[in-house]
Parts: C-alpha cells; sequence; structure tokens
C-alpha cells in the first residue's frame, strides 16, 4: 500500500469545476500537510494564465511558469502548510503525462527547497504527490515520488474525500522581536554578491531562531508530549507560545571585516502554524512555528530586494544624494481558506497599496475570492519612517519602542550601506554606508 492521502470535499468540487471549464491541459497545486503516516491535502488552486507567455501553444505545458507559481503560493502559506505537488487535468494518458508531472513536482520541489534556510530534518516527509485527473471520465490516478531521489518512480498511492479536515486543527503562534545586522560588501554593484551576503546573514539568524527554546503556554514540553492529551477529542486548541533566542558566541557584529555597509532589521513579526489533530506532538508544533518564523521574515526582505531591483537606477540616484535609506518591509495579512477550520493562508501588504490588491493577489494566486473584510489585518501594524530614523546612520535604542513583543505589532527592518528595508507594523529595515 503507499503513501496515503485525506483530501478536504471541497477540492473535489473545484477539480470538477476546472473539469468542466478546461479547454486544455490545466496544471495546479496541491496545498495542505504532510505526517510521518499520512497527508492532508486542503486546499487546490490552478496555475495562472501568463499574460506573456513564452510556452508553446498547443498541449505544452510552460514549467518554468508552473515552477513560479509554486514559489509565489509558498511564501502565503503559514507554519504547517506547503505545496504538496501537483495536479494535471487532462485527457492524455500515458507515458507523456507522467513524465511531465514527474518533471513538475521535482521542479517545483527545488525550486522551494532553495529558498529555505532551515536544514531539514530526519523526519520531513520528502514524497510529493502527483494527481492526474482525465475530464471526461473523470478518473483519478494519484502516484508519488521521493523527491530526495533523482532516480525515483513513480509509486501508487491512495486518495480519499473527506469532509472537515482541518476542522480540528490545532494553531499555535507568537509574537518575536527582530533586531539584525547583516554587513555588505564593498562592490554593492555586483547583486549576486549582495544576494549572497544577505542570505548568509539571514542563514546565522535563522540559526539562531532554530536552536531557540520555545516555551508552549508557558511551558518547555518535552517533545513527545501530545499537545492535544487531556483534551475533548476534535475541539480546535489553541496555543500562546515563546522563542527564547540565545545569541551566538560570535556575532557577525563582534567581528572586525571591512565591508561596505550594513543591513539592519528590526520590529515585532506574528507568526503562527497549523498543526494535524492526529496526536499532534511538542516538537512538531515548535519545529513548524520556527520554520514559520524564518520564512516570513526572509520572504519580507526578498520581496523588498526584488521591489528595489526593478526600479534600480532610481535607487542608485537616491544613495547618490543620501548615505542611509529606510524602507517600510509589508505586514502580514491573514485570509481564511474555504475549508472549515481556523486555517488561514496570507499574503504580504505594502504600505503603498491598497487592500484591494491583496484580495486580487489572493485571487491569482490562490484563487480565493475574498473581501476585504475578510482580511485579518490586526496581527501587525505598518512601520512609519521617522526622519530620525532616515539621519541616524545606526538605529537607536529609542527607535525600537516595543521591548515585550505584541499582537499587533510588526517588526522592523533597517539597512546600511546597500539597500534599507523597513518592515511593517514596528519594524524597519535600514541602508547605511560606512
Amino acid at each position: 500500500m503507499g503513501r496515503g492521502y485525506i483530501v478536504e470535499d471541497a477540492v473535489e468540487g473545484y477539480l470538477s469545476k476546472l473539469c468542466q471549464q478546461q479547454a486544455g491541459p490545466v496544471t495546479g497545486l496541491l496545498i495542505g500537510q504532510s505526517s510521518a503516516q499520512r497527508d492532508f491535502v486542503i486546499m487546490a488552486t490552478r496555475t495562472p494564465q501568463r499574460e506573456e507567455s513564452t510556452a508553446a501553444t498547443g498541449n505544452s505545458l510552460d514549467k518554468e511558469w508552473v515552477t513560479e507559481h509554486a514559489r509565489q503560493v509558498s511564501r502565503m502559506l503559514p507554519g504547517g502548510l506547503s505545496v504538496l505537488g501537483v495536479f494535471i487535468i487532462t485527457d492524455t494518458d500515458g507515458k507523456d503525462t507522467l513524465t511531465t508531472v514527474r518533471q513538475l513536482v521535482f521542479a517545483v520541489e527545488n525550486l522551494i527547497s532553495s529558498e529555505h534556510l532551515w536544514i531539514p530534518a530526519d523526519d520531513d516527509v520528502t514524497d510529493c504527490v502527483a494527481l492526474h485527473v482525465n475530464p471526461k471520465t473523470r478518473k483519478t490516478v494519484c502516484r508519488t515520488f521521493d523527491v530526495k531521489d533523482p532516480k525515483s518512480v513513480a509509486k501508487p498511492a491512495d486518495w480519499k474525500y473527506q469532509s472537515g479536515v482541518c476542522s480540528s486543527w490545532t494553531t499555535v503562534s507568537c509574537c518575536l522581536n527582530v533586531d539584525m545586522l547583516v554587513p555588505l560588501p564593498n562592490n554593492r554593484t555586483n547583486a549576486e554578491n549582495m544576494d549572497a551576503c544577505l542570505k548568509g546573514g539571514l542563514e546565522a539568524w535563522a540559526n539562531q531562531i532554530m536552536s531557540g527554546v520555545c516555551l508552549i503556554d508557558g511551558k518547555k514540553l518535552l517533545e513527545d508530549t501530545e499537545l492535544s492529551a487531556g483534551q475533548k477529542r476534535n475541539v480546535r486548541q489553541t496555543y500562546t507560545t515563546q522563542l527564547l533566542i540565545s545569541p551566538d558566541e560570535q556575532r557577525p557584529t563582534d567581528v572586525v571585516q571591512r565591508c561596505g555597509g550594513s543591513v539592519s532589521v528590526r520590529g515585532t513579526i506574528h507568526s503562527r502554524a497549523y498543526i494535524h489533530s492526529n496526536k499532534p506532538r511538542a516538537k512538531l508544533a515548535e519545529k513548524l512555528l520556527k520554520r514559520d518564523v524564518v520564512s516570513t521574515v526572509a520572504t519580507r526582505v526578498q520581496m523588498l530586494l526584488e521591489e528595489l531591483l526593478t526600479s534600480e537606477e532610481e535607487s542608485k540616484n537616491s544613495r547618490d544624494k543620501q548615505q542611509n535609506e529606510q524602507f517600510c518591509l509589508p505586514r502580514r495579512v491573514f485570509c481564511p481558506v474555504k475549508a472549515p477550520g481556523p486555517v488561514c493562508v496570507c499574503d504580504y501588504h505594502f504600505s503603498d497599496e491598497g487592500l484591494s490588491e491583496v484580495t486580487d493577489r489572493l485571487k491569482e494566486m490562490l484563487d480565493v475570492d475574498a473581501a476585504e473584510e475578510d482580511l485579518d489585518t490586526k496581527q501587525e501594524m505598518t512601520a512609519e519612517i521617522t526622519e530620525k530614523n532616515t539621519i541616524n546612520a545606526e538605529p537607536t535604542v529609542e527607535s525600537d519602542e516595543v521591548l515585550e513583543p505584541k499582537r499587533n505589532n510588526y517588526a522592523g527592518v533597517a539597512v546600511g550601506a546597500a539597500v534599507a528595508l523597513l518592515a511593517t507594523a514596528a519594524s524597519m529595515l535600514y541602508l547605511n554606508d560606512v
């Protein structure tokens, strides 16, 4: 018997709707959570149309576009949710379809994992799913591939629909103060060099997060402690956590080295993770929450850098006039999924955007119809750039007013030297030249 997949009923309705509408091959992503025993699929989302598609016409698929869609979607998933695999709706059967979905599965996983800043755990599930649906016969074929094995062959898997898959999932959340300083190279005209320095700084910070102590409802629980022990079955549980972070023995700021500036990220972020209701353990809750902390900070820094690259000339002119720069990182906004339960997806809202742009992205990337009033915008506040912070090469203690993490505050990012970033809520990013 192959791996089992418990799938939310809404996914069946969604795929059936796509079968009725499709005029050619339709691809998309399957979203949910893995566990040692089985996987839980709670959402499916089709690949959006590419405005200027470079793909060949006919039945050929734009694999590059599918994988980029997966990368964008993975950024919109809180802790506990991930892209489990892909689906394809086509009336073409046989080896060609199997080869196509295999290529998509590996390409999607490789791109998503390339952005992870943590070391994979021994108990991480490495099987990804590929679902083939024939729109005429509605026949469904489910297979899995071990993405850590380049020679992996397709294995049959069990695909079963069920209602209320995530209705009683556990939610764990925390607020965390972020204070990170990353040195930048002297030559900041090389984008790859800049990116490598920032990634290295983020990885060092991520290691501190992953090695931190996690308190669940104020207690340090043993790894095998069952979160729902003593609780009523199928009752939704919510836990508040704290992350206690010990700095490395030798921090980057303690090392004397030549650099062209620094990036400073400061503020308070809101993080959360969802855990399946099949005897969830404290170890899993801690792992998923820590990964969400790392992912949400790294995603926002990457998003801001991408924004800056699109206006490179303007940024250069600005840097010629002043040595220090600040930018606001986007705040995190949550939106409930269609399936019953506590699970939400998220997006990142820049200060110069309207909420309608968030709902547009949710529709385009996740095919979620959301109204502005459906969005939870209260977890993080929008940071403000002050004249004092613009002048200071190094943010002073006064610029970090939030001594204790607060639910409605978001961390700030400061960038020194090459690029400056500012996060939402109370977060800022400064760029200082040396």
